[in-house]
């Protein structure tokens, strides 16, 4: 009885310990959608009906949100890092006749501001004099749109591990692996079942959930089309040990950039946790806003106007050709032409026989006039079923 009391007694006298370094170490928290409150906002980013807008129409332009306070990320006496699970929900909007760019981030950084950062092709993250420095202590995992040969991309619609620059350490194109591909789930693109792979266009206003985990020195990062089930392979899964690259806190959050080419970038719902690897499913990801453009009328569409003005032109050019057969017929008939029924040169034409040569004639012209219609309809057919499937 003496030695269960002396446990019950150590654990009574370690409990205030314990329950005072949790808090310490843990955090979690979900924002299906976004107030004042939820983070701070830097440069364009703005909360607009509890979306988080990062950038709108506003050339060379910067936006960043980031959770108002640091987060534990290391173990302040050891090179341990703390795990994590975050999911975000996020939207890239086009605008209306304007070229889309340039991308976003999701970042961890030790500082708040946007003191570092340029806009274009730099989304908000770095800049070219403070690029590839260890002393920058970053990480971003970036969803980038415009292919720049400076920091290597793989393409332009693509997504990237970033450490401490933004020549990404990995990349994959843009996209998931559906649950019934053959392969395992390691994240190498080079499978065999490559062809089953689904590629997403990142900034085609659809919206997009966002997976990104890491522990044990290994990071795994998976997408998918918002209100579908996470995919079991992720698209990225890389070994990386962020011992050297995290301070003990830091800031979370997301930043993007705009610059000729400019695009909404908008987060939508977000979640994070050090402790709880689920608490993804606690984000709402249906009866979200769209972001998608509205398509333009069929008869509006590039389609439509070729199709309308070569059908016009072939028209003019049908109505054209009978006009001159019946005008070459009509002067033939004038003349008494031996072409007409077999009649000789100078041989007047009897009523009737002239009856028949115009009847035969009118009979020709009938027929080229079907025949030409029937075309035009099989043409018409054919380009509004085209019409349909480009819709």
């Amino acid at each position: 009885m003496k030695k269960f009391n002396s446990k019950l007694d150590l654990v009574l006298l370690l409990l205030p310990i314990i329950l005072f370094l949790q808090p310490i170490s843990a955090i979690d928290f979900v924002f299906n959608g976004f107030n004042s409150s939820s983070v701070s906002l830097y440069g364009s980013a703005i909360i607009e009906s509890r979306i988080l807008t990062l950038t709108n129409q506003t050339s060379f332009a910067i936006g960043r949100a980031l959770y108002p306070k640091k987060i534990p990320t290391k173990d302040p006496n050891s090179s341990y890092v703390y795990p994590f699970s975050t999911s975000f929900i996020f939207a890239m909007a086009p605008y209306k006749n304007v070229l889309p760019g340039h991308g976003l981030v999701f970042l961890f950084v030790p500082f708040t501001g946007i003191q570092g950062s340029s806009s274009a092709q730099n989304l908000g993250f770095l800049n070219l004099t403070n690029g590839n420095s260890s002393d920058n202590h970053m990480l971003g995992i970036e969803f980038d749109v415009f292919e720049n040969e400076e920091f290597n991309d793989r393409s332009d619609n693509h997504v990237g591990i970033d450490v401490n620059s933004l020549t990404s350490i990995a990349a994959e194109d843009a996209g998931y692996w559906p649950d019934n591909s053959r392969g395992s789930s390691n994240g190498n693109s080079s499978d065999e079942d490559r062809d089953s792979f689904k590629g997403q266009d990142l900034n085609n206003g659809k919206n997009y959930q966002v997976w990104i985990d890491y522990e044990d020195s290994m990071i795994n990062v998976t997408m998918a089309p918002a209100g579908m089930k996470r995919p079991s392979r992720p698209l990225l899964n890389v070994s990386l040990n962020l011992s050297d690259v995290f301070e003990d806190e830091m800031h979370v959050g997301f930043t993007s950039s705009t610059g000729q080419l400019v695009q909404g970038h908008k987060i939508l719902a977000w979640s994070f946790s050090n402790s709880n690897f689920s608490l993804s499913e606690s984000l709402i990801t249906t009866g979200l806003p769209s972001f998608l453009l509205p398509k333009d009328p069929f008869y509006r569409s590039a389609v439509f106007i070729a199709g309308a003005t070569a059908g016009g032109v072939l028209l003019v050019a049908f109505w054209r050709y009978n006009y001159m057969v019946f005008d070459q017929e009509k002067t033939k008939e004038s003349k008494g032409d031996s072409g007409d029924g077999g009649l000789g040169t100078g041989v007047l034409a009897t009523s009737n026989q002239v009856s028949r040569n115009r009847g035969s004639n009118k009979e020709d012209s009938v027929k080229r006039m079907l025949l030409a219609s029937e075309e035009m309809e099989r043409s018409t057919r054919v380009f509004y079923q085209e019409g349909q499937r480009l819709q």
